[in-house]
């Protein structure tokens, strides 16, 4: 619970309830907190036992911390089998040459079925560049960045 403390904060920790208590009643405190921690444990080991005669027995094996976001995709990405398939399918797909041949085929250019796949490192790929355009006399321009409208 408290694993990021060092010795010398216990040390000042322990300091200051001396201060503020007192040598004669800091036994008494440190009794009376240890009794409600541990009335605090029982409590909630109580409740979750209840839950869990609630739930039936087919929640025997139901574990509280499964309900953390985390903890249970984790479980489920160790446990699951299907995933394995879903992992071969999406190394067998490729998105990047997926969007350039429908930017082709909506340019009415031949798709190049061959060429090597852009690398993924967000570098331009050998797709039109779709920001230029072109003027009659075949140059072709970029429109102007306006960081307003953005």
């Amino acid at each position: 619970m408290f694993n990021d403390i060092g010795a010398l904060e216990l040390v000042a920790l322990v300091v200051l309830a001396v201060l503020i208590f007192g040598p004669d009643k800091l036994p008494k405190v440190i009794q009376d907190v240890a009794g409600f921690i541990r009335k605090i444990r029982d409590f909630s080991e109580n409740a979750k036992q209840d839950i869990r005669s609630e739930l039936g027995p087919e929640f025997k094996d139901f574990e509280f911390e499964d309900l953390n976001p985390k903890a249970f995709i984790r479980k489920q990405l160790t446990e699951n089998e299907d995933l394995k398939e879903l992992k071969d399918l999406r190394s067998s797909f490729d998105l990047k040459k997926e969007i350039n041949d429908v930017a082709d085929a909506v340019n009415g250019r031949e798709s190049d079925t061959a060429a090597v796949p852009a690398p993924a490192g967000g570098g331009q790929g050998t797709g039109p560049d779709l920001l230029k355009k072109s003027d009659a006399a075949g140059r072709t321009e970029r429109p102007p960045f306006d960081a307003d409208a953005t």
